[in-house]
Order: C-alpha cells, then structure tokens, then sequence
C-alpha cells in the first residue's frame, strides 16, 4: 500500500515520481510536521560542539576511547537524556499509549519498524587511527518488529543507565567510547525526523553534488557523517507530490505505534 502522506517526525525513502526530488524534503520544514524541531536539534549542535571542546583535551582515538572523566560523564548523561526526549517526541506525536508508565528500551524499539534506527551508519572522520563508523542501533535490526526478552540492549544505553544509577561504582561506563556512540545515537534520531535540516534562519541553498573527501553524506552540525537506511520496503516509501499535498489541512498521517508488537 502507498504512503500518500508523510507521517509526523518520520523521514524514509521515496518513490521515484514527478517532483519526487522535492517532495523527499520539503515536508520536513512545514510547521505541521514536527513541533519545535529547532528545539531538538539545538540541543543535538549543543552537545555536539561540547563533545568537540572534549576533544580538545583527550583525542578521539583508539587509544583513548576507555578515558573518563567528569565532563565526559556529565556529557553522556546529557547525550542520552536528549535520545529519550527523542524517543517521547516521536511517540507524543503519533499514537502511543503509555499508560502513565515508564518507557523503556522494548518501547523504544517500536520506533526502528517505522525509522530503520538500525540501518543507520555514522561516521566519525576525527577519529584515530581509522575514521570510526558506528551503529548505534545495531542491535535492534536482527529483531526488527518482534519483541525481545532483554528489550533489545544497546551497550552504550546500558552504560548509561549503570553510570546514572550508580556513579560510584560504575563511573568508568562513562567513557569516551560510550560517550561518542550515544551522540552518534542521538544523531541518527534526529537525521532520522530531519535529515539534515538545522532550522537555521537562512535560505536553504543549492546544493551540488561532486566528489567528497569522506563518504557517506554530511550530518547536521558538521562533526559526523551519515549513511542514511536503504533496506525500506515498497510498501514502506513515500508516494505523494508535496506541491500538490501541502495545501491540504489533513497532509500528515500518524504512526500506530500501539499496532506494532
């Protein structure tokens, strides 16, 4: 079945169609898309301009990716904060009932079924002594759309969650490895709502497509790069004319996630 309407905080492929170059992005910066997106990815060039200044003290290599700190501890926890403030936007603005619970990572794996978290690379050029690729949601792609008994671990998110509970005995979760690889994740949440809209007061420019020094594409705020999923479904693209679609009062749909299991 075609997808005639975006659906909220839901960027995915297109099919090929008259306009389909145009109509792949422009739903992004209509007001109704998403609420405050400049809000989420401010705090994401935030984070990441402090994770640049960490930089400037430990190198991102290898060789220190088991470094920790205070500042890094306080970096991660940020980090991670901002990915579960993602998570809660996705489901706010489509269908999900909590209940009044907590959520947790079994509810955050609905949302890779209709984003593909897990096909997401990143990239960090920086990094020494190979420019360091990282999928942060790996682990959810083998399960992808069924429940799992340990609701679907991500390493750095258990770091997270062993640092924040108790610092005193696990304070070196909070490494710089662990750090890098929640900030990839929060990029990929974001890309995966915006691609790579700042929501910067500019016009957008022309972009022209050439040879590049790094792979994969640029990513907001300039630090990583990103390889965005090619695994979509026919029935999972996008098949609308946003010239002819943003006109129309009801031109978003909303993701069931109480559907998905």
């Amino acid at each position: 079945m075609a997808l005639t309407r975006p659906f909220h905080r839901n960027i995915r492929g297109m099919k090929p169609g008259p306009n389909s170059g145009y109509s792949a992005w422009a739903y992004i910066v209509d007001r109704e898309y998403a609420k405050d997106p400049d809000h989420y990815v401010r705090a994401f060039t935030l984070i990441q301009s402090d994770l640049r200044d960490i930089f400037e003290y430990v190198e991102p290599s290898d060789e220190c990716k088991s470094a920790y700190s205070y500042r890094i501890h306080a970096l991660f926890m940020r980090a991670c904060i901002e990915v579960e403030a993602n998570f809660k936007a996705i489901f706010d603005e489509n269908i999900f009932t909590a209940n009044g619970r907590r959520l947790n990572l079994t509810d955050y794996q609905k949302i890779d079924v209709t984003h593909h978290l897990s096909s997401y690379e990143v990239m960090l050029p920086m990094w020494s002594p190979y420019p360091k690729i990282i999928k942060p949601f790996e682990p959810w792609k083998s399960a992808r759309g069924q429940p799992r008994a340990d609701g679907g671990a991500l390493p750095w998110y258990q770091a997270y969650n062993a640092s924040k509970h108790n610092r005193h005995e696990e304070f070196k979760m909070a490494n710089l490895d662990n750090l890098v690889a929640a900030v990839a994740g929060l990029l990929v949440l974001i890309s995966s709502q915006f691609r790579d809209e700042d929501f910067e007061p500019s016009s957008r420019g022309l972009s022209l497509e050439g040879d590049e020094f790094y792979p994969m594409e640029a990513a907001i705020g300039s630090m990583f790069r990103i390889k965005y999923p090619d695994d979509w479904a026919d029935d999972e693209l996008y098949d609308f004319d946003w010239s002819d679609l943003k006109s129309q009062a009801d031109r978003f749909a909303k993701i069931d996630f109480d559907a998905i299991s």
